[in-house]
């Protein structure tokens, strides 16, 4: 079983940044991909980043590209999400988590950090 803990969410004003914290515990597989997704209120969830946890190759949705950026540290077991240049609009709870390289489905998820953006 895997564990994802994120935090780092909060207010903060339209152009502002934050920076969320994913920390990735238990029975990981060798290879596996974190994402991050969001959901806003009467939205639908959506895909924000991912990155390879090997290769560190990452992803972005097209709304957040060149504003947000994906990193990891091997050392904390822990992924972040850079969010620069912050708009009403990314306002969300925002939620981290694991699949296996391969799997289709991300399996295992946070309970979610939320974020918003005032104008």
């Amino acid at each position: 079983q895997v564990q994802l803990v994120e935090s780092g969410g909060g207010l903060v004003q339209a152009g502002g940044s934050l920076r969320l914290s994913c920390v990735v515990s238990g029975r990981t597989s060798s290879n596996y991909v974190v994402g991050w997704f969001r959901q806003a209120p009467g939205k639908e969830r959506e895909s924000v980043a991912s990155i390879r946890w090997v290769s560190g190759s990452t992803s972005y949705a097209d709304s957040v590209k060149g504003r947000f950026t994906i990193s990891k540290s091997n050392a904390k077991n822990t992924v972040y999400l850079q969010m620069n240049s912050l708009e009403p609009e990314d306002t969300a709870v925002y939620y981290c988590a694991h699949r296996a390289m391969g799997a289709p489905d991300f399996t295992s998820w946070g309970r979610g950090t939320q974020v918003t953006v005032s104008s």
